[in-house]
């Protein structure tokens, strides 16, 4: 197993420590008044539709990237004056597969650390290929690799030198359940070390491994705390219909009259959203007395089941997904129509 730096960085009890970052890009404002702190070796997930402004927030905390406005330290580092100090202690990996596919796996890792200019090359390497499980295919062609073993040439790659942080952007997209699941065993085994990781992704069983999340969209940062936390605080209420079984199997047109019931529910009273899963329809609202309530009355003589459950992760972010896109569109309309009557 790869080590973690030895260096001087930890000068605090947090990894990374910002405070009200901005970026525009044109007349974009990209990330919105960001803060978060992620604590020395916690996995800390960082979740968010495409063009919520993720991958900039990470550039900026890791210093490749300068806000127009803010401050924060990465590593006890200032992220905008010591930005060189930042990158030499951090280990990133794009959402992109970024490293030779004509080169080894052995030859991929020895590029990397003459990048780095590591002492002793050769060491360094043959103890990332075996700390990620990489020996038997070190000859092999990058090229030549799957998703799954590409994901651990690029994780080797980040550990090469030893960081003290991780800084993953959607680094598992793509790849099969079973990589999935050993590159999670992998960051657990790293955290335990000491070693910090800022994970972007959109799977909901990934964020439900990480020791705390973040939820961005639309540049705003929304939630922010543990999967429990996250969920407590929506104060959502959440009730699963199935279609009733016979002899242990639903009725063939099941799917197409819970798609139906959906469309019925989606302006019902007390009903914030609905979302299937499998054979199931979650229905999700505030107020669970109204819910409920309109629910029984929807349903009243049809074949199906109903019991309330558990709110998850994945009906929290759907809501707040679907919330900001509301109050975004509401914005301009409402922008619309000042510059109308000027």
């Amino acid at each position: 197993m790869i080590a973690s730096t030895d260096r001087q960085t930890h000068r605090s009890e947090f990894a990374i420590d910002v405070h009200g970052l901005n970026k525009h890009f044109g007349n974009r404002h990209v990330v919105n008044n960001l803060s978060m702190q992620v604590r020395t070796g916690e996995i800390f997930g960082f979740l968010g539709p495409n063009g919520s402004g993720k991958t900039t927030s990470i550039r900026m905390m890791c210093g490749l990237l300068t806000p127009d406005s803010g401050s924060g330290t990465c590593l006890g580092y200032d992220i905008i004056a010591e930005s060189d100090a930042i990158k030499r202690n951090v280990g990133y990996m794009t959402q992109r597969f970024s490293f030779w596919e004509d080169l080894s796996i052995r030859e991929n890792l020895d590029f990397v650390a003459r990048l780095y200019q590591m002492p002793d090359r050769k060491t360094a390497v043959e103890n990332a290929l075996t700390a990620l499980g990489l020996k038997t295919r070190a000859n092999q062609l990058a090229g030549a690799l799957s998703g799954g073993w590409k994901q651990r040439l690029a994780l080797a790659a980040c550990m090469l030198h030893r960081p003290a942080l991780l800084l993953l952007d959607e680094p598992t997209a793509g790849v099969d359940p079973a990589a999935r699941r050993d590159f999670w065993e992998e960051l657990h085994r790293l955290a335990a070390q000491g070693i910090s990781v800022l994970v972007s992704t959109h799977y909901m069983d990934e964020a439900e491994r990480c020791h705390k999340l973040a939820y961005i969209s639309h540049g705003v940062l929304l939630a922010q705390g543990t999967a429990q936390e996250i969920v407590a605080a929506q104060k959502l209420f959440t009730w699963t219909i199935k279609a009733e079984t016979e002899n242990g199997k639903a009725d063939e047109s099941a799917d197409e009259g819970l798609a139906q019931l959906a469309s019925a529910l989606a302006d019902k009273p007390g009903v914030l959203q609905t979302a299937a899963f499998g054979n199931a329809l979650h229905v999700t609202g505030r107020d669970p007395v109204l819910l409920e309530k309109t629910l029984r009355e929807t349903l009243v003589e049809q074949s199906y089941e109903m019991k309330q459950t558990e709110t998850g992760l994945e009906e929290v972010f759907i809501h707040l997904m679907r919330t900001s896109k509301e109050e975004l569109e509401a914005q301009a309309k409402e922008a619309q129509m000042k510059e109308a009557q000027r």
